[in-house]
């Protein structure tokens, strides 16, 4: 169970991940040896599973993002999810209720080869449909 302390710290990782342990004391009024104390509980518990890079706004900004709803064949989804794992343009995959099974958040460097990627993801083995929603702007990003 995480505390408020730990929930400021992940916030303030959410930022920044490469912060300083003396820039997170800081910023949040402890000490060093504490956040690395938080640190190494948060990850030896596994609620900090690992660290990652966030790109800048100018790099995103040339992406074209788009979430991809499918609808797959009961017996092959699994093999859907392995053949998405091994495309790096797909982002997130997700696993929904309703009238699709996934949603996968994909992105891609123009309009044609979102387009190819969509193309690519129809016709895989198992993919009954797909519909697809390009991102225009991102308004949060946590």
């Amino acid at each position: 169970m995480t505390t408020d302390a730990d929930r400021a710290l992940i916030a303030l990782l959410r930022e920044n991940a490469r912060a300083s342990t003396a820039e997170l004391a800081r910023r949040l009024g402890v000490s060093r040896t504490t956040v690395q104390s938080r640190l190494e509980r948060l990850e030896k518990s596994g609620i900090i599973a690992g660290y990652s890079v966030k790109l800048s706004p100018d790099y995103e900004r040339n992406l074209v993002r788009a979430h991809i709803l499918v609808t797959a064949l009961p017996k092959l989804s699994a093999s859907v999810e392995t053949v998405l794992r091994r495309m790096p343009e797909v982002r997130m995959l997700h696993s929904v209720s309703g009238n699709f099974d996934m949603i996968i958040v994909v992105e891609a460097p123009s309009v044609r080869d979102l387009d190819e990627l969509i193309d690519r993801i129809g016709a895989l083995d198992g993919v009954e449909r797909t519909l697809s929603s390009i991102i225009l702007s991102t308004r949060i990003d946590r």
